[in-house]
């Protein structure tokens, strides 16, 4: 059996899926749980791995457009508890050549909302010093976010990796826009929910993860503006057939692009059939894959001939494709509520 399917077999049951062949845009944001430190002996090679980002990446990315004519776009979420100034002088360069966005990642254990709120205000403020905070109109801060570990709101059944069941509300205080860390599967951090695009609420209780309003075109919920409520952009949960263990039981598919699973053609399609949506456009699939790239083994494949032929294979299919980060894909679900029409939303 597989692990954590009470979590998730239940709700991919009950979600929609989508024939591949109707989709008409495909807006794919790449969500990289970024970390130079992962495993690394010190802080030399941190460097050396950002060192091979700025060398590698921007030649690797130069051959392949969108529908519009933009490269492809890599969003680092980078773990604002392990700030160094020279990895973060060089991913703000590595950004600011590529016109890739930096936001949040925070892995944190046995917090208060105390502890908590300063210890994401000592990682805001360092995103601060290297221009990689972004802002709302009014200057406040204005970020996306991945929870380390997958523990948001203290998700995790064993209260491992938070300890703030009223993450949501804290961070929405601080800015945040929207979370990205789903799907978790198989921990059994994972929501009772799958493959949407929706409003979760701050109750105090990690089981209503799941729960709340699912994004809608030409409709702003009262929760976009909430402080108990917080956007959730989930990857694709789903089975594939075509892959099985055993030669019987089909794989879990969680949008993970790793060294030993990296991006296919049977993989596209699945997340084409299974993609969230925003509610009236099911032609628009919203693909947010998620990846640990600065490890040595996930750069090789994100880096070299496996993304490399992943996005030739991009390049000969009709669907119009779109490189949007984080924060783009964020905007283009408001821009649906706000305007579902295709033309006041893409310009």
């Amino acid at each position: 059996m597989m692990r954590g399917m009470d979590r998730w077999l239940r709700p991919y049951l009950k979600a929609p899926s989508y024939p591949a062949d109707s989709v008409t845009r495909v807006f794919l944001a790449i969500t990289d749980h970024f970390e130079p430190f992962h495993k690394a002996q010190d802080q030399a090679e941190a460097i050396r791995r950002m060192k091979r980002w700025q060398k590698e990446f921007p030649d690797s990315i130069q051959e392949f457009k969108d529908a519009t004519g933009r490269l492809p776009r890599h969003t680092f979420f980078y773990p604002v508890e392990q700030y160094d100034t020279e990895v973060m002088s060089r991913l703000a360069d590595l950004c600011a050549e590529t016109g890739c966005q930096t936001e949040v990642h925070l892995h944190h254990e046995n917090d208060s909302s105390e502890s908590l709120r300063e210890r994401m205000k000592r990682g805001l403020d360092g995103l601060e010093r290297h221009g990689l905070l972004h802002h709302s109109p009014d200057g406040k801060a204005a970020f996306c976010f991945i929870h380390g570990d997958w523990a948001l709101a203290n998700s995790h059944p064993e209260g491992h990796h938070c300890g703030v069941k009223h993450e949501i509300r804290l961070l929405r205080e601080l800015g945040c826009m929207a979370d990205f860390t789903y799907p978790s599967a198989p921990s059994p951090t994972q929501p009772q929910r799958v493959n949407s695009i929706y409003y979760t609420h701050c109750s105090g209780r990690p089981e209503t993860l799941g729960e709340g309003p699912s994004a809608a075109c030409g409709q702003v919920p009262d929760e976009r503006s909430s402080s108990e409520h917080l956007l959730l952009i989930q990857g694709v949960v789903a089975l594939n057939w075509k892959r099985r263990k055993l030669g019987l039981l089909p794989r879990l598919e969680n949008s993970d692009i790793t060294l030993a699973n990296p991006p296919t053609a049977e993989r596209w399609q699945i997340w084409l059939r299974h993609a969230p949506r925003v509610l009236g456009r099911p032609d628009w699939a919203f693909l947010k894959l998620h990846t640990h790239g600065a490890t040595p083994w996930n750069s090789d494949m994100l880096l070299g001939s496996a993304m490399r032929r992943f996005r030739e294979f991009l390049s000969t299919q009709k669907v119009s494709i779109h490189h949007v980060s984080a924060r783009e894909m964020v905007e283009l679900v408001h821009r649906l509520e706000d305007a579902p029409a295709e033309r006041g939303v893409l310009e």
